[in-house]
C-alpha cells in the first residue's frame, strides 16, 4: 500500500510538474487542468497526512487553489470579492458573488463563497443549497461538508451533520469541527 502511494504522489508530480512547464501558453482550460491535478495530488497527501499541522499545511494549499485559480480572471474576480468582504457591505460583497456564479457556473469556490456569506447573514437554506451546489461541481470540498454540518447541527439536525463530518472527515482527517461529535472521538486517534 505504501508503495502505490508513493507511485501515485510520483506520477502527480510528474503531471503536475509537465502542466506547469506548459500552462504560461496555454488557454485558461489548461490552467482549470493544472490546478485539478494540483489538487488531486493534495488530496492524497491529505487524506494520508499523519497529523493536523501535515494536514493544515496541506488544507492551506488547497484554499490556497480554490480561492486563487490560474485561470486569471476567475482569481482577479475572487480577489474583488474577498476584499469587498472584508471592506464593503455584504450586499456588495453578495451582488459580486451572483455575477461570479453567473458567468462561471461550474467555479465550485464561488458557490462556496456565497455559501459562507448566507451562512453569514443567518440565511442557511440559502447556505446548505450553494453547499450542495459546490459538492456537486467539488465532491471533495471539506469546506462546503464541514459548513453544512454545522449548520445541520444548528438546526437540530444531528444525523445530517453526522453524516457530512463523516464525509469531510474522510477526505481531511484533522478537521477541528469533529471535535462537536463525541461519537467519532474514538476515530480521532490514528494507529
Amino acid at each position: 500500500m505504501q508503495i502505490t502511494h508513493r507511485l501515485i504522489h510520483g506520477l502527480y508530480g510528474a503531471l503536475l510538474a509537465l502542466l506547469l512547464i506548459f500552462s504560461t501558453s496555454q488557454p485558461a482550460s489548461a490552467d482549470a487542468a493544472a490546478d485539478r491535478v494540483a489538487l488531486d495530488a493534495l488530496f492524497v497527501q491529505l487524506h494520508d497526512a499523519p497529523d493536523a499541522e501535515a494536514a493544515n499545511k496541506l488544507s492551506d494549499q488547497i484554499w490556497a487553489i480554490w480561492t486563487n485559480p490560474s485561470d486569471p480572471d476567475i482569481a482577479a474576480r475572487m480577489r474583488d470579492v474577498i476584499e469587498a468582504r472584508m471592506t464593503r457591505s455584504p450586499d456588495i460583497t453578495l451582488e459580486l458573488l451572483n455575477e461570479l456564479i453567473s458567468d462561471f457556473p461550474d467555479y465550485a469556490e464561488g458557490w462556496n463563497q456565497r455559501a459562507t456569506l448566507y451562512y453569514m447573514l443567518g440565511d442557511f437554506e440559502a447556505s446548505i443549497a450553494d453547499c450542495a451546489k459546490v459538492l456537486e461541481l467539488e465532491p471533495r470540498h471539506f469546506g462546503a461538508l464541514s459548513g453544512r454540518a454545522m449548520m445541520y447541527l444548528q438546526l437540530d439536525k444531528r444525523s445530517l451533520a453526522l453524516r457530512d463530518i463523516q464525509a469531510a472527515l474522510a477526505i481531511h482527517p484533522f478537521l477541528s469541527e469533529r471535535l462537536l461529535f463525541p461519537e467519532l472521538q474514538q476515530q480521532i486517534t490514528r494507529t
